[in-house]
C-alpha cells in the first residue's frame, strides 16, 4: 500500500508518500480500505515532532478515517462485514491506502453523507460530544461560545449546540467566515482581527453571562473566558494555540462557582472510546440524516499532496475540515 511518511521532524515538505505492507487486523480489530482521511491539527504537530502517537498505535498520520471494511480480525463481534461504508476513528494511520481500526471505533456512513465526506466526520463529532455533553456541559438554553467556529470542531459544534437547542456566538478571522458561521446557526459571530471579541460577546450574554465555552485558544484568552462566564458556568479546553500556561484568581472561581475542565481524546483507552463513539452514532447520526447536521468540508487533496493539504491548514484559509483522497 501507499503512505505518507515523515521523513524527518519539520515543515510541510517532510511528508512523502511511501509504500509499505498492508497491516493486519489483531482480536477486535478490522480493517478499512481507506478512501479519505480528515486532516487534524494533532497531525501538524505530529509532524513537527511534537505530538508522538499513544504507545503501540501506527506512527503514520491520520487519526479519522472513510472507506470500506476490507477485513475482519480475529473474533469480530459480528457488526461488520466486508464490504461495509464505515467511517472511523483512529489513534494514527490514517493517511494510508489501508489502515486498522477497533471495530467499537467504526461507525456506519450516515445516510445522505458520501464515503468521501464521512472522513470529515468523527473526530469533530466524538470531541464536541465527549466535552459539551458526556458529561453534560451544555443544554437547552443556554449560551454558548465557541471560539474558531470556522474550524472543523467549530462548524460542527455550532451544529450540534443549535441542534440541542443552545444559542450560539463564535468567532472566526474574516467577515466571510463570520457570515458562513451564522449560515450554520451561530446567533453572533465576531471577527476577532477587527473587533473587540470580548467586549462584543459581554453585550450580547448580557446580564446573564455565556453559559459554557468550548475553547481552542487559551493563553491571553483565558482570563476574559472567565470574565465572561455566568455564574455557574462551563469553560471547557480542548487545545491552546495561544499557550497553555494560564493563571487564575481562585477567589473569582469560587464565587462564581465555574467549572474549569479539559480533555483529549487519542490517547483513551479503547473501551473508553468505543463506548463514545456508540453513544454519537445513537444520538448524532439521525441529525446528519435529517439535516440538521453535515460535515463542512473546504478542500479535498489526493494523498501525495498531503504537505498542501498542510500547508492550507497552517495557513488558516480554510473553513471547516480538509480531506485527503485516496487517488
Amino acid at each position: 500500500m501507499r503512505y505518507i511518511e515523515i521523513a524527518e521532524p519539520g515543515g510541510p515538505e517532510v511528508l512523502r508518500v511511501a509504500t509499505g505492507p498492508v497491516p493486519r487486523p489483531g482480536a477486535g480489530e478490522v480493517l478499512v480500505r481507506v478512501e479519505a482521511a480528515g486532516v487534524n491539527r494533532a497531525d501538524l504537530l505530529q509532524r513537527q515532532g511534537h505530538y508522538p502517537p499513544p504507545p503501540g498505535a501506527s506512527p503514520i498520520l491520520g487519526m479519522e478515517v472513510s472507506g470500506h471494511i476490507a477485513q475482519l480480525g480475529p473474533r469480530a463481534t459480528g457488526r461488520w462485514r466486508v464490504g461495509d461504508a464505515v467511517c472511523a476513528l483512529l489513534a494514527g494511520g490514517g493517511y494510508a491506502e489501508y489502515c486498522v481500526a477497533p471495530e467499537g471505533q467504526c461507525m456506519a456512513v450516515p445516510a445522505g453523507t458520501s464515503v468521501r465526506d464521512a472522513a470529515a466526520i468523527p473526530e469533530a463529532a466524538i470531541t464536541v460530544w465527549a466535552n459539551l455533553f458526556e458529561p453534560r456541559r451544555l443544554f437547552a438554553g443556554n449560551l454558548f461560545l465557541v471560539q474558531g467556529g470556522s474550524s472543523g470542531i467549530g462548524t460542527l459544534a455550532i451544529q450540534i449546540a443549535r441542534a440541542f437547542g443552545a444559542r450560539v456566538a463564535t468567532t472566526a478571522g474574516s467577515d466571510e467566515k463570520c457570515q458562513f458561521c451564522r449560515s450554520l446557526g451561530a446567533e453572533i459571530a465576531i471577527n476577532y482581527r477587527t473587533q473587540d471579541w470580548a467586549a462584543e460577546l459581554a453585550r450580547w450574554s448580557q446580564p446573564h453571562g455565556i453559559d459554557c465555552i468550548l475553547d481552542m485558544i487559551g493563553g491571553d484568552y483565558f482570563a476574559k473566558h472567565v470574565g465572561l462566564l455566568a455564574t455557574g458556568g462551563r469553560l471547557v479546553h480542548i487545545a491552546f494555540s495561544h499557550g497553555s500556561q494560564v493563571t487564575i484568581d481562585l477567589r473569582t472561581m469560587m464565587v462564581k462557582r465555574l467549572l474549569i475542565t479539559g480533555s483529549t481524546l487519542r490517547p483513551r483507552a479503547v473501551a473508553e472510546k468505543s463506548s463514545l463513539v456508540q453513544t454519537v452514532e445513537q444520538e448524532l447520526w439521525p441529525l446528519f440524516t435529517n439535516g440538521q447536521l453535515r460535515p463542512v468540508v473546504d478542500r479535498v487533496f489526493p494523498l501525495g499532496k498531503a504537505a498542501d493539504a498542510h500547508r492550507l491548514m497552517e495557513s488558516g484559509q480554510h473553513t471547516g475540515k480538509i480531506v485527503l483522497e485516496m487517488d
